[in-house]
Formats: structure tokens, C-alpha cells, sequence
């Protein structure tokens, strides 16, 4: 298949704002930590690559604000979109609607005169909190439908489970007048009816192919039935190298100084590492083969030492290129990638993989 035969896609990359970044997976380097300076330079790097987009990940215990790096680095950037990812529960409902918009109008719009601002929902415990997983779905859900309503430019009575607002929409809107696209993922039954009911962009973490199969047909489903559409988007790692032997080789060095208590550490130390997508990650390792590979090119050695995603596209170009075209003909039409160390790896699917691709900005 010719690069004109496939349809465009978006393709981001990601900054390590949670201490993910490393030479040896679980082996700490302070060069390598959360700081300004570095995960600025993995931003740049993005964009000088020419990626479309770039995911500004969340985390409590580790590292670096998102929203204030967002609102940094908005300043800093003259072309990539970011990808701002935001605990539902950290904002009251309206004033994240007024945080949204500044951030867009911070940082502007694109030749089209499309925003430059995604938005990463994230429905997980706070940081001191516990809620079921049911009632904190709900949340979001409401979270979503309130923000969208607010800067959609739209008077909001809204009465529901957690919140009873009636108030006009901020002053302050967004360049477009539309609220951004809303990424969001989650495996369970709670996760998915949020996403159908309120999400644009529904995200996967990697999975075998009729596993991705299997939930894209579902999603849709679920979300047809609430008179609604969803965009897919799939996130994983990548190591891309010209011979497969010698992605091989750097996949089993990304492990070679892994002690396996400090693995779990890692694992056991997000907010997140007990939730349903995750497990699955667990299990994608359990199932792989002596290498790791679950299926070709799909590495899982990363969730051992990684909560939330935990594999690797790994291969040549072709391989990964083919990869990815596979995703794409099941559903996938925005890719999130990473690879360690990040601004290595960045530079090396930017070489060999980014110039075949047809990819933009996700159109909504």
C-alpha cells in the first residue's frame, strides 16, 4: 500500500512529565528526570521532527505540574498541538472550562485556524482519595458534558449525579468557540459507556490485533447507541531500527539492568496501577513468548517496569510502518507514541518511519 492509498492519521509523541524516561527501564538517571528543561527539549524535539501532536501526561508522585508546563511550553511552540492531559476532580467544572480556554488562546491556532489544544480526560483516583470506580465515571462524565456545554458557548443548567450548576459560559473562550476533542481510555464496562457517552477520541492502550478489533467494534456500538460517534486512537511504545535483529538487541539492553523488585515499585507507584487497563497490560505480558513478542512486533518487556502502557511496536521501518497501517485498517486514526531514552527514540522514528506516513492533526 503507497503512502497516497492510506488515509491520514495523526501521529503524537510524549513527553515524560512522570519521570518515564530512561536509558535502562527502572535504572534512574538524573539527566533523564522530570524537569523544564527536559521535557521541554523532548517538545521541541517533537516538533522539529514534525510530529502533529504531543501527549502532556499526569502524575501526582512523579513529577513535573502538567497544567503549568502546558501553559509554558504553549509559549514555546509555533506549530505541534498539545495534548494536555487533566484529573477529573482537580478543577471545579467551570473554572476548568476558563483553564481550557486560556490554554487554547495561549497557544493559538494553526494555519487553518483550527485550535492547537487537546485534552487528555483522565478518570482515576485523586491523590488522598478513594471512590469506586462506578460513581467516579459517572463524574467524569458530568465533568465532560459541563465543559463542553460551557465552551461551546451555551448556558448550562445541568443537574446530575455529583453536580447541580446553572450558570452562563466564561468570557473567555476558546479561538474556535468549540471545546477542544476530549481523549479519553479505559478497558472497563464504567470506562466505556463514559467514553461513549462523552469522549470524542477513544484511546487504547496496545493490545493484540483482534483485541483491538474486538473493542473498536464495541465502542462503536455503545456509542451509536447513545446517537453519537467516536474517533480511535492507540497508544504505545516504539524502537525502530534499520535491521530487526538490531531492534531486537536494543529492546533486550532496555532491560538488561531491571531489577525485578524495582519493577514492581514502578509499577505499584501510579494511581492508576490497579485499574482494569493496566491488569491487561499484565496479562498481554503473561501470555508473550519467551522474548516477550505477544504477537509479531508487539513487545511486551516495557510492563515490567512501567504501569499503564506496557508494550512496544518493535521492528524496521517496514515492520513498523506496517504495524501501524494494521491498526489503521482496524479503526485507528491517531497514534501516541513514545520510546526510551525519548528524545532518542523521537529522533529515530522521525528518521525513518514519520516520512512515509500521510499524517496531520485529527480532524473532528
Amino acid at each position: 500500500m503507497t503512502q497516497q492509498q492510506t488515509p491520514q492519521c495523526e501521529v503524537s509523541w510524549f513527553s515524560a512529565l512522570c519521570d518515564d524516561d530512561y536509558e535502562f527501564l527502572g535504572v534512574p538517571d538524573p539527566q533523564l528526570a522530570s524537569s523544564w528543561e527536559h521535557c521541554r527539549g523532548i517538545v521541541q524535539r517533537a516538533e522539529e521532527g514534525g510530529f502533529d501532536n504531543v501527549l502532556l501526561p499526569s502524575g501526582y508522585q512523579l513529577g513535573l505540574d502538567t497544567t503549568v508546563f502546558a501553559a509554558a511550553m504553549a509559549t514555546q511552540v509555533k506549530r505541534i498541538k498539545l495534548l494536555w492531559a487533566t484529573r477529573m476532580g482537580e478543577d471545579w467544572p467551570p473554572q476548568l472550562a476558563r483553564r481550557i480556554a486560556t490554554l487554547d488562546r495561549i497557544l493559538g491556532s494553526d494555519a487553518q485556524g483550527n485550535g492547537r489544544l487537546n485534552v487528555n480526560i483522565i478518570s482515576s483516583d485523586m491523590p488522598g482519595e478513594k471512590i469506586e470506580s462506578g460513581p467516579r465515571y459517572v463524574r467524569a462524565t458530568e465533568i465532560m458534558k459541563i465543559v463542553k456545554t460551557l465552551l461551546n458557548g451555551e448556558h448550562l443548567d445541568f443537574q446530575g449525579e455529583f453536580f447541580n450548576l446553572k450558570l452562563d459560559p466564561p468570557r473567555i473562550t476558546t479561538l474556535s468557540g468549540k471545546c477542544p476533542a476530549f481523549y479519553f481510555g479505559g478497558l472497563s464496562h464504567e470506562a466505556r459507556e463514559c467514553a461513549a457517552e462523552a469522549a470524542d477520541v477513544y484511546l487504547m492502550w496496545p493490545d493484540t490485533m483482534d483485541k483491538v478489533r474486538e473493542t473498536v467494534t464495541d465502542m462503536k456500538a455503545r456509542a451509536k447507541a447513545k446517537g453519537r460517534t467516536l474517533k480511535f486512537g492507540y497508544r504505545a511504545h516504539v524502537i525502530v531500527r534499520e535491521t530487526e535483529d538490531e531492534a531486537r538487541r536494543y529492546a533486550d539492553r532496555l532491560l538488561s539492568k531491571l531489577d525485578e523488585e524495582a519493577g514492581k515499585a514502578i509499577r505499584e507507584k501510579s494511581l492508576d496501577a490497579k485499574n482494569y487497563g493496566v491488569q491487561r497490560q499484565q496479562e498481554l505480558r503473561s501470555a508473550a513468548d519467551g522474548d516477550g513478542f505477544v504477537e509479531d512486533n508487539l513487545w511486551t518487556g516495557i510492563s515490567r517496569a512501567r504501569s499503564g502502557c506496557g508494550a512496544a511496536i518493535v521492528g524496521t521501518p517496514d515492520q513498523v510502518i506496517a504495524k501501524l497501517r494494521a491498526y489503521q485498517d482496524a479503526g485507528m486514526e491517531a497514534f501516541i507514541l513514545s520510546g526510551y531514552p525519548h528524545v532518542n527514540e523521537c529522533d529515530m522514528f522521525a528518521r525513518y518511519v514519520l516520512p512515509q506516513i500521510q499524517h496531520g492533526p485529527l480532524a473532528l
